[in-house]
């Protein structure tokens, strides 16, 4: 299994070929407005719809117009006109990047612009009003500089992803590592950067995390979490994956990939973990987080979630390839909540147990532990309220809101 994995993050346009191949055979994939739910489930008080259909979907942007950009694991970037309508327009093509992996997407309302991050390179556009092709895309910053590493072992991180905190006009931009375990040749990859918008150049805020895919702002202070996917082959069910406050550590961050993880614990011989950060979020190990949103703490649209939600940290959970000693995956794709109080997590990090702190907010995409209908990529709350939830493998957008 390592060695597929591997072969197939080389390319990104077989994983999108192989995805459509799949799902045309499975039929997994509903179309737009047909069984609402694709399978999954909600809370109770809650509904879910399949909004748009958009293969390889991945990181998610949404626009003060109400249209929805989506990143994917191709070249192309597309918009979804009016998200939040009871039905949304047809997905078309807002971006054709000369990289691929145009996975990562942001938005600065303050800066009014659009921010699209490839494998190897970060792009801004000019955000107008219900223009949905874009124009004059610009090169902003150059990442993946330098080589993969002498000793990788083949398991390359391709992805970019970026965010804004219009607070303080700076973007962050997260470069995965390019193997499981191992020195970095190219000091951009395993890392997040910031950048001084619109033209700064970009400055190292984390280290030695190696593949820190979820990006997401608190609204209420500006500060950047990241969470990240963990290493494979350590003693099975570690280490465990986590979400972070980033900005509450000085300096340049050090998570400690690959040598150190969880609380500060060596798993290499002779590692010196006592300066690395022990995050304040744990989900299991193989959970895969992929995106990370915050619910606005006092939402004003028409589909506002109920106050338990409000100011949570949604994540998705995509579910690694691993499996479990008695078979089947060994995590399962899931969105989770994670309740916040004053910035912080409401239960406190248990080093004990990694499902102490969050609970499943739409599951079931894995059945009897070895069928999976979708596995969620991109999140992001819409102008009304609304969370959409992108797919990668099932290829369709989701929308979630309270029952009226």
């Amino acid at each position: 299994m390592p060695g597929y994995h591997a072969f197939v993050q080389r390319s990104s346009r077989y994983r999108v070929v192989l995805a459509a191949l799949l799902l045309a055979w499975s039929g997994l994939a509903s179309p737009a407005g047909a069984d609402p739910s694709n399978g999954v489930t909600v809370p109770a008080g809650f509904r879910i719809d399949v909004v748009a259909n958009v293969a390889g979907a991945r990181e998610l942007a949404t626009l003060p117009d109400g249209d929805l950009i989506v990143g994917t694991k191709g070249s192309d970037v597309y918009v979804v006109p009016n998200a939040e309508a009871e039905t949304p327009g047809t997905p078309s093509v807002f971006a054709a990047l000369s990289d691929d992996l145009a996975a990562g997407l942001a938005f600065s309302r303050k800066q009014k612009e659009i921010y699209i991050a490839t494998e190897h390179g970060v792009y801004a556009t000019a955000y107008v009003s219900e223009r949905r092709v874009a124009s004059q895309v610009r090169r902003i910053a150059d990442v993946r500089t330098g080589p993969v590493a002498p000793n990788s072992d083949g398991d390359v991180h391709t992805t970019t992803s970026v965010v804004v905190s219009d607070m303080d006009d700076k973007l962050y931009v997260a470069v995965g590592s390019s193997c499981n375990a191992c020195v970095e040749a190219d000091s951009t990859r395993a890392s997040i950067f910031e950048m001084r918008l619109p033209n700064g150049p970009l400055v190292k805020r984390a280290t030695r995390i190696r593949n820190a895919i979820a990006l997401a702002i608190e609204p209420e202070s500006g500060r950047l979490w990241a969470g990240d996917a963990g290493q494979d082959d350590l003693p099975f069910g570690h280490p465990y994956e986590f979400l972070d406050d980033v900005s509450a550590h000085s300096g340049v961050a050090d998570y400690g990939w690959p040598q150190c993880e969880e609380n500060r614990k060596p798993y290499t011989t002779g590692a010196n973990c006592g300066s690395t950060v022990a995050p304040l979020v744990e989900l299991p190990a193989y959970s895969t987080i992929i995106d990370a949103v915050f619910y606005p703490l006092h939402p004003t649209g028409k589909y506002a979630f109920p106050s338990e939600y409000r100011g949570s940290l949604f994540a998705s959970a995509h579910g690694s390839w691993h499996r479990a000693p008695a078979g089947g995956y060994a995590a399962a794709p899931q969105v989770v909540s994670i309740p916040m109080r004053d910035g912080r997590p409401a239960i406190p990090v248990d080093w004990q147990n990694p499902s102490a702190q969050w609970r499943t907010f739409v599951g079931a995409f894995q059945k009897r532990g070895v069928q999976r209908i979708g596995r969620p990529t991109g999140l992001a709350v819409g102008t009304q309220g609304s969370l959409f939830i992108a797919d990668d493998s099932a290829g369709v957008i989701y929308r979630v809101r309270p029952v009226r």
